[in-house]
């Protein structure tokens, strides 16, 4: 359904107000890819429904470091874990609840991160408990615990919302004050904020999103200054122009918000961006005028103070758009973007090959098994289609030939945190992937086993042939004897090392 307020119409989600959504998916696969394009198109897979399904539905969804998955319920306060059987199949995984978040805090659209400590943290919302409200509550999620504790906002801080935020490469979690254009870093160890440069900034931070890129920027596509871009270099705290995106990618907002702050001037919306293995960004818009949603192409500079080049993309077709909607980067390399009619559309890096139709507002995210996982009242699963690149791969150099359950190891090589933060949603519900998950299968029973990751050396995409590492904690209950690790990023997982586990 569409909720509609002055100035801002807005795609809710199922769990919004507690509508149930039928989910209904289909995916065209992708096929061999180059650098840039798919060479063959495979036909549209064929969605699982879940075997077990969570008894209050499925929304926002985030990967944890032990390969579960773990989804806001409809009451936004409560949380379920999706687990894989013993297979490392999510279609046929079982559900647990866990903790729910402190009384008082039941946020839709904030900030939102997965840590490289393996912790979840989630900062403000637009609404609480249903009110528009702009809340400067936060959170941060301990999965060892089972516990939300109760997160203090950057200093001076009353009011957050639906804010931009991003890990940075060194594992800093970066906010923009929606209302204007102040940022903070949050240190993951003390839980401690501190103010970040924000000069040369060309407009507010509201319904703006950030896109990691290789060299350790973020772009964001201008709002308010529409078709402004902008990036920000954060190792000296300013932001720098990134061109313009050729193409208006944003629906101009109208008319005032009231909360408790005053008046709220909503300058529109924007489609998700998402760093593709190319290199480029895939960023996508909403609808501007009574035709479509437009998309855009951004190069990025060959030297750091560069602005790149943007080139015009494809058109939503059916005069769609993907004004704050989900989009994932797929394994085979193609974006996976959800149009506000509930339509899947997936760019092959020249064209959209239209899918089948979601509920609107139903979440995204690629599995370590390379899956999709569509959440809502009715959660399903799509099959891999497409296979990437062997050079995108993970590679591992160094690692344990023996463990012991239980016990905590290391394990080095390339490219541990994949060719991009792999997920998109506009300026907010903020799921990126871009960590290293530990699989760890038995030979003998074929049995697979996610070991907990934590403590990455980085949290920067497509680190190309630096040396990275993670550490892993051995489950305590797998099984001993001849096994294989492998690496996963982004649903590509490394080819796998020989271990014997003790």
């Amino acid at each position: 359904m569409m909720f509609e307020y002055i100035g801002k119409t807005r795609s809710v989600p199922f769990l919004s107000r507690g509508i149930l959504f039928a989910v209904v998916l289909a995916l065209f696969g992708c096929g061999t890819h180059n650098s840039t394009t798919t060479t063959t198109t495979p036909p549209p897979q064929t969605l699982q429904p879940l075997a077990n399904q969570p008894t209050d539905g499925a929304g926002l969804a985030f990967l944890l470091t032990d390969g579960s998955v773990m989804f806001q319920g409809k009451n936004l306060s409560d949380w379920s874990k999706l687990t894989p059987d013993e297979f490392g199949n999510y279609a046929k995984g079982t559900w647990s609840p866990v903790a729910s978040l402190p009384a008082g805090y039941a946020p839709q659209y904030f900030a939102s991160a997965v840590l490289a400590n393996g912790r979840v943290v989630i900062v403000g919302g637009e609404y609480n408990n249903g009110n528009f409200v702009l809340t400067n509550q936060a959170a941060i999620y301990d999965p060892l615990a089972d516990t939300w504790t109760p997160l203090a906002p950057p200093v001076g801080w009353d009011y957050i919302g639906d804010s931009p935020s991003a890990v940075l490469p060194n594992g800093q979690f970066l906010v923009g004050r929606k209302l204007d254009m102040q940022m903070a870093v949050l240190d993951p160890a003390t839980l401690q904020w501190t103010a970040a440069g924000s000069a040369d900034k060309s407009d507010f931070n509201a319904e703006e999103g950030w896109t990691l890129l290789p060299d350790g920027s973020l772009l964001t596509v201008d709002v308010k200054n529409a078709p402004n871009s902008e990036r920000y270099i954060s190792s000296i705290g300013t932001w720098i122009s990134a061109g313009s995106t050729i193409v208006d990618l944003h629906l101009p907002g109208s008319g005032c918000l009231v909360y408790g702050g005053g008046c709220y001037n909503p300058p529109g919306e924007v489609g998700p961006a998402v760093l593709r293995p190319d290199g480029t960004v895939f960023a996508t818009g909403a609808k501007s005028t009574a035709g479509p949603g437009h998309t855009a192409v951004y190069i990025p500079p060959t030297v750091p103070t560069g602005a790149g080049t943007w080139t015009a993309g494809p058109d939503f077709p059916n005069n769609d758009n993907a004004g704050d909607s989900f989009a994932v980067l797929l394994p085979s390399g193609n974006v996976l973007v959800e149009g506000n009619s509930g339509t899947l559309y997936e760019f092959d890096g020249q064209k959209f090959i239209s899918g089948s139709q979601v509920a609107p507002g139903s979440s995204l995210l690629v599995l370590p098994s390379a899956d999709v996982i569509v959440g809502g009242a009715t959660v399903q699963i799509s099959p891999a289609a497409g296979n990437p690149l062997a050079s995108w791969s993970p590679a591992i150099t160094t690692f344990p030939a023996s463990v012991t359950r239980g016990a905590t190891y290391s394990v080095s090589g390339t490219q541990f945190n994949g060719l991009s933060q792999a997920a998109g949603f506009g300026d907010e519900n903020e799921t990126a992937t871009n960590y290293p998950l530990v699989r760890i299968t038995n030979q003998a029973t074929g049995h697979v086993f996610y070991a907990r990751t934590h403590d990455h050396s980085t949290m920067a995409v497509a680190t190309g042939g630096l040396i990275v590492s993670t550490n892993f904690d051995v489950p305590s209950g797998m099984e001993t004897g001849a096994s294989s690790l492998q690496v996963v990023a982004n649903g590509i997982a490394s080819v796998g090392v020989n271990i014997t586990v003790n």
